[in-house]
């Protein structure tokens, strides 16, 4: 890689990529458009993530249900998000449906990356459900339990177990995925590194200091839920 940079001529600058992460100035220490980006993409992030968690859930006890019209309306919706481009998720939703909505590019973002990671959630969560012996539904049905309390009391809390690898994952397919929502104007970590790159023409470092950060950020996710899962061992043992 580096012979071959030299044959292209590339003057490598790393000196000036860490005034893009933190710059000082007469009001102290500040952020610098790179954190900027990490900071919003923290925020779309966190927001979906909890938002998928809720729409899989919700789509994931439609799908068990015994309405025939609840499956057949989970069915529909996990059909249309698994078979479409989440980029093309993102440009309807802000081009057609957020005109009509008045809402912005931000909750736009937010909503495409929702409905999309929700529907592979939910199939996560369905598995963890059906994973939980039948004997487990029978001791709550014994006890007088509505079929609301045994999954509250009883199925959830097990399944979570089962759950969280997976839905790890997909938190961290979630981030990745984030990095899309830059399409729409949205100024996150890859909107961020494009306008440095076209600003300063510094391609490889600021791309390789982008890459570092999301991975920063994937990382960090995934020692708080191996952190979570240890905590849930202790508790079962």
């Amino acid at each position: 890689m580096l012979s071959g940079a030299e044959n292209l001529g590339y003057n490598w600058q790393w000196s000036r990529v860490p005034r893009y992460l933190l710059s000082r100035g007469a009001e102290g220490w500040q952020a610098g458009p790179l954190l900027q980006g990490v900071g919003l993409t923290l925020q779309i992030s966190l927001v979906s993530l909890l938002l998928s968690f809720i729409i899989g859930l919700l789509t994931a006890l439609l799908r068990l249900s015994q309405s025939p019209l609840g499956r057949w309306v989970a069915w529909v919706y996990l059909e249309l998000i698994r078979n479409t481009p989440l980029l093309i998720q993102i440009f309807i939703i802000y081009f057609v449906f957020a005109p009509v909505l008045d809402i912005g590019r931000f909750t736009s973002a937010i909503l495409a990356l929702s409905l999309f990671e929700g529907a592979y959630a939910s199939e996560i969560i369905r598995a963890g459900i059906l994973a939980i012996p039948a004997g487990q539904w029978e001791a709550g049905a014994t006890l007088g339990l509505t079929r609301a309390q045994s999954y509250r009391l009883i199925i959830l809390p097990q399944a979570l177990r089962k759950m969280l690898p997976p839905l790890t994952s997909q938190g961290i397919s979630l981030i990745k995925d984030s990095a899309l929502v830059s399409t729409i104007a949205i100024y996150d970590l890859t909107m961020q590194g494009q306008q440095i790159v076209a600003e300063t023409f510094l391609t490889f470092e600021i791309w390789f200091s982008v890459a570092a950060l999301y991975l920063l950020l994937t990382l960090s996710l995934s020692v708080l839920v191996s952190f979570l899962e240890q905590r849930l061992q202790l508790r079962v043992n």
